[in-house]
């Protein structure tokens, strides 16, 4: 999180060296918790947490609790407005709820917006593309993960706020303001047009949730420097109340990371928009929603609105015969072929340079009637021809390593001097072939494009299926 960017705001001139201070400790916070708890998220955003939970049913939240919670919120709510510059429309409901209600709450709205089938193709997604292992247990992990140290939330259906019973009220203030400024959001823009985001472009719904995240964890860090004895408060009630979580350390990466972005880069984002015109730029955000990750982790394109490429894919199930099926059709987006290479080559930089440049992508993933086979396609557009060669290169590598076993069947490669600009900037083709324990996998370079194949059945016909791909 980059405070700089607020220190220069004249509120916040007398916590100048408080707030730098304070923007480390709330950066590793914010890493730490972002996907194990739903301090920071709206009931409608799945934010992932494993843990087993008491089998007891807590006592019901006492009314002194209840009250207290009512007037801080009342107190909190008006701070928040005045820092977040949006008007109270309406009063927010609040109280107490026990560690079961909210376990309750969780499974209820994980049910409600994931299917078993979505669940299940995650999970292959996963396991195929090498983010999580063999073994790995998608759904019942999530829902451990969800049940596992919940603070409080702030429900856009009921219009509520609600802070656990059990956690100290004075350090979590902090949360408060950051779901009082979801209620805020939710009275000016209306959250629930967020709740059932179409089906087919994750990445984008991705963006829509840091624009939530990242607008409330910049309130919230405001409200921190200008009150740092709450602050400090806050950071010692997360020392005492025992907030890591084991689930979170044991999740794969991939998801561990994609539980943060939403709140680390996205206040990143949120603190560029607000610098460019205050927080008015910010609010003209939720109409002018930013359209990818790559928006969100290059302001840049989102002041120039680079729309992203749609890409479409045809269906294989014939191609790849009887039995198979698809059960997952969507986009990836430049952060997740960012965790899908660094997963990996263990490289940041290299991983990330090799999907900076992204212009679009679409994946499509097949189960066929067999145990274990999966095969998964990816066509990829990129800015230009050195940004596919780029991730073309950062790709084979990738294969390499993840597939330890894997021979190569067939490398070739073409340059078109027939293009009208001539051969140095003519489209390049150039294909990988491998032979692994999961099937055979195929990189293909034209131009500013890239296709993936991967988990491809050996009865297959890999030509016919690449020339569908790029028709």
């Amino acid at each position: 999180m980059n405070l700089k960017l607020l220190l220069g705001l004249k509120r916040l001139a007398d916590y100048k060296s408080e707030s730098r201070r304070l923007s480390k400790q709330i950066a590793r916070i914010i890493g730490q918790l972002a996907g194990s708890s739903l301090i920071f998220a709206t009931v409608f955003i799945a934010t992932p947490r494993v843990a087993s939970m008491p089998q007891a049913t807590a006592a019901a939240p006492s009314a002194p609790r209840n009250a207290a919670i009512v007037a801080t919120t009342v107190t909190i709510l008006k701070e928040t407005s005045e820092i977040r510059e949006l008007a109270i429309l309406r009063p927010v409901k609040s109280g107490a709820q026990s560690r079961t209600e909210i376990e309750r709450m969780i499974i209820r709205n994980l049910d409600e917006q994931t299917t078993p089938a979505e669940m299940h193709a995650t999970e292959l997604a996963l396991k195929k593309l090498g983010l999580a292992p063999s073994e790995f247990q998608y759904r019942s992990f999530v829902v451990k993960l969800l049940t596992e140290q919940v603070a409080g939330y702030y429900d856009p259906k009921a219009q509520q706020f609600y802070l656990a019973d059990w956690i100290e009220l004075e350090g979590q203030k902090p949360v408060m303001a950051h779901e009082l400024t979801h209620a805020l959001q939710d009275q000016h823009f209306n959250l629930r047009r967020f709740e059932n985001w179409p089906k087919g472009d994750s990445d984008a719904e991705l963006a829509a949730h840091a624009l939530i995240e990242g607008d409330a964890t910049l309130a919230m860090t405001l409200y921190m420097a200008k009150n740092p004895i709450v602050a400090l408060a806050f950071i010692r009630s997360l020392g005492g109340s025992n907030m890591a979580s084991e689930q979170i350390k044991l999740a794969p990466r991939a998801i561990r990371e994609s539980l943060i972005f939403p709140y680390e880069q996205g206040s990143e984002w949120a603190t560029r928009v607000y610098k460019r015109g205050g927080w008015a730029s910010v609010s003209q955000a939720y109409s002018k929603l930013p359209l990818s990750s790559e928006q969100i982790l290059h302001p840049e394109k989102y002041f120039d609105y680079e729309v992203p490429v749609k890409i479409g894919l045809p269906d294989f199930r014939t191609a790849l015969g009887s039995g198979w099926k698809r059960i997952d059709y969507d986009v990836n987006g430049e952060w997740s072929f960012y965790l899908i290479l660094d997963q990996f080559l263990n490289a940041s930089a290299e991983s990330r340079r090799a999907a900076a440049g992204w212009a679009g992508d679409r994946y499509a993933l097949y189960e066929g009637s067999k145990p274990g086979e999966v095969f998964i396609v990816q066509l990829t557009a990129w800015d230009t021809q050195v940004d596919a060669r780029e991730f073309f290169d950062a790709y084979a590598k990738r294969t390499w390593r993840r597939y330890p076993n894997a021979k190569a069947t067939e490398i070739t490669s073409d340059v078109d001097t027939k293009a009208v600009n001539g051969p140095t900037q003519s489209p390049v083709k150039e294909r990988h072939e491998w032979q692994t324990d999961e099937g055979r996998v195929v990189v293909e370079l034209q131009g500013p494009r890239v296709l993936i194949m991967e988990g491809i059945p050996g009865h297959a016909d890999i030509k016919a299926l690449s020339r569908a791909s790029w028709q």
